[in-house]
C-alpha cells in the first residue's frame, strides 16, 4: 500500500495552511502596515506583497518556523523599501502600543503635502535622531535591533548572552527617554 500523499492532496494541504495563516494574520498585519503607511492603497499593496512572499516561501523546502513573526518582518522590510524608493526616512516602528510611541507614526507620515507638514516631519526626524544619540549604547542597540531590524528579544538574548528581561528593561528605558524628549515637540506642532 502506497502511503505517500498524492500531489493534489499535498497541494491542498499547503493551500489550506496558507489560507489559514492569511485569515489568522491579516487583521493584525494590515493594522501594522496602516500605522506606518498613510496611503490606504499603498498599504494594501504592501499587504499583498507580504502574502505573495508567504506563498513563495511555502514552496521552499525549509518550513517557516514562526510564520507570524516572519510576516511582520517581511512587512517591515517592504515598508522600508517603499520609503527608500521615495527617498524618505522610514517610520519608526511601534509594535507594542504600551510603549507609547504610536503618536509618532502620525507625525512621521507624509499624508499632507503642505510645507508646514514637511517642516514638522523633518524637525521630528532630527529630534528623534538626537534623542537616539543621547541614549546609552546598550539601550540604543536594543531599541534599534528590536524596532528597526525586527529582531525578537529571544534572538537578541541568544546572540548577546543577556537575558530577555534585561533587554526588555533597556528597551523600555529607551522608549521612556524618547517619549519624554519628543512629546513636547510633537505637542508644539499639533497646537
Amino acid at each position: 500500500m502506497d502511503l505517500t500523499p498524492s500531489l493534489p492532496n499535498a497541494m491542498s494541504t499547503t493551500e489550506s495552511g496558507i489560507t489559514a495563516t492569511i485569515v489568522r494574520e491579516r487583521g493584525r498585519l494590515k493594522a501594522f502596515i496602516r500605522r506606518r503607511v498613510a496611503d490606504p492603497g499603498e498599504a494594501e499593496d504592501i499587504l499583498q506583497d507580504v502574502f505573495f512572499e508567504l506563498v513563495q516561501a511555502y514552496r521552499l523546502p525549509e518550513p517557516i518556523e514562526q510564520v507570524g513573526a516572519w510576516l511582520f518582518r517581511v512587512a517591515r522590510n517592504r515598508i522600508i523599501d517603499r520609503f527608500r524608493k521615495k527617498r524618505e526616512e522610514p517610520l519608526p516602528a511601534d509594535d507594542d502600543p504600551e510603549d507609547g510611541l504610536g503618536w509618532l507614526d502620525d507625525s512621521f507620515s507624509s499624508e499632507s503635502g503642505r510645507p508646514e507638514s514637511a517642516y514638522s516631519r523633518k524637525a521630528l526626524l532630527v529630534a528623534f535622531q538626537h534623542a537616539l544619540d543621547e541614549l546609552p549604547d546598550n539601550q540604543r542597540e536594543v531599541f534599534l535591533a528590536h524596532e528597526f531590524d525586527g529582531r525578537s528579544f529571544k534572538d537578541l538574548a541568544t546572540d548577546t548572552g543577556i537575558n530577555v528581561n534585561t533587554l526588555l528593561s533597556r528597551k523600555r528605558a529607551a522608549v521612556l527617554h524618547l517619549r519624554s524628549r519628543l512629546r513636547p515637540l510633537h505637542d508644539e506642532f499639533n497646537r
